[in-house]
């Protein structure tokens, strides 16, 4: 029983057991500043795992201390195992079929944020906030070349926006995209690039921020404005999708009919650019809290209290990781933009998957030749394979919705 009190809960979807050191710093973050007591809340803690991903087990990712766990109201780990026979009991119940549940709960990301989202509504959730296992709740902005740090109250702004929103979006600084410092020389030409962005681009990696990331060594600070003005905003609309990201994002659960499911393409990313496909009726609004992406590790000593006076650029001659997670990246974008593109700009699908496919034809031999990688080529093929493949994932997005509903009627 919550007593009146709103119960809002954290999810984590996530195969890295370093997730623990992000969810520290939030435990001891509400420990400082007694929100949950001072603010009527219960607290709750849900995190889906994948062990496959990094040769984990379940131990690695619940041994929380019991002071730890007393923070939270409900503290929920899902592994595979867990949703297996979450399916099992959904096709026993007659409420989906075998095909349906295999749906719901397909693979990757879209899987493990669905399962949250199932068990949050189950246990009378009224919102939850998806945090993300590499991003830490600090702003840094620049000044006189140095860098300087505030903490952000994350969970707090969240709850307060929750109230009279459907979806909240924080913002994002640090490193947003893995696009490495590039020195355009006779190998790589700025045009070249250009037109390998271009081939990949959706909601993500447009030219103008390719640019300005690749100036700034990979580097975005928080804008000044929004953290000194500090006011929320709606998200706009372009070609009927109203962008958010996978984390730092907000959920209200209280309107459950109104709870979609995630969706991404077999072996792809962009669960949340699929799902901001589907929010023309949403009040959808950006709020004034910001977190530090740390997509390359560089910086988990922030979590410790250390403050780097100066960010690193990302740079292809500082480790092959470097290089490995621009190529990853690349493999995401190049798997989800298909599908994309097919429910954003139907009409001019053919025409852009074309152009797409002869700017990645143009420019793969001088990508590959730069990085030094010709796995750079698996592009091509990877992208044909996802136009091809569109009818089918379209539908596979489609019959999901209608299986979700039928779960959440069952509720």
């Amino acid at each position: 029983m919550t007593d009146g009190k709103k119960h809002i809960a954290i999810g984590f979807a996530t195969g890295r057991i370093g997730f623990k050191n992000v969810l520290h710093s939030y435990i001891y973050h509400l420990k400082e500043s007694h929100s949950p007591s001072d603010h009527q809340l219960l607290l709750s803690l849900f995190v889906a795992y994948d062990p496959s991903y990094n040769n984990t087990k379940k131990e690695d990712y619940d041994d929380l201390s019991a002071e730890e766990r007393e923070s939270f109201y409900l503290c929920r780990f899902i592994g595979p195992d867990d949703i297996e026979k979450e399916k099992q009991q959904l096709v026993k119940e007659s409420i989906l079929t075998k095909e349906e549940a295999a749906g719901v709960f397909g693979t990757g990301y879209a899987m493990q944020r669905n399962i949250i989202l199932y068990e949050a509504l189950r246990e009378n959730v009224d919102g939850i906030i998806f945090l993300d296992d590499d991003e830490y709740p600090m702003a840094v902005t620049e000044t006189n070349g140095f860098s300087l740090w505030s903490g952000q109250n994350v969970l707090e702004e969240h709850i307060r926006y929750l109230q009279f929103s459907d979806i909240t979006n924080g913002y994002h600084c640090g490193y947003l995209t893995p696009v490495p410092s590039i020195d355009f020389d006779g190998i790589l030409s700025k045009e070249i690039f250009h037109r390998f962005t271009d081939s990949l681009s959706s909601d993500v990696l447009k030219w103008d921020e390719v640019e300005r990331l690749i100036a700034s060594g990979g580097v975005t600070y928080a804008d000044k404005t929004i953290l000194r003005e500090h006011q929320a905003k709606f998200a706009l609309e372009t070609n009927g999708a109203k962008f958010i990201s996978g984390g730092n994002l907000g959920i209200n659960l209280t309107k459950r009919t109104k709870v979609l499911p995630f969706y991404n393409p077999p072996e792809a990313r962009g669960e949340d650019s699929i799902l901001s496909t589907c929010l023309d009726e949403y009040n959808v609004k950006w709020i004034p809290v910001y977190t530090f992406h740390d997509g390359f590790s560089f910086y988990e000593s922030l979590l410790r209290g250390v403050l780097p006076l100066k960010l690193k650029q990302i740079s292809l001659y500082d480790s092959a990781t470097v290089n490995n997670r621009f190529y990853k990246a690349c493999l995401g974008w190049a798997r989800y933009k298909p599908l994309y593109t097919y429910l954003t700009q139907p009409d001019s699908f053919t025409e852009m998957m074309d152009q797409s496919l002869q700017n990645l034809q143009e420019s793969l031999p001088y990508i590959c030749s730069y990085f030094n990688d010709k796995r750079y080529f698996n592009l091509l093929n990877e992208m044909e394979k996802y136009i091809k493949n569109v009818p089918n994932h379209n539908q596979q997005f489609h019959d999901l919705q209608k299986s979700w509903k039928k779960m959440i009627k069952a509720l």
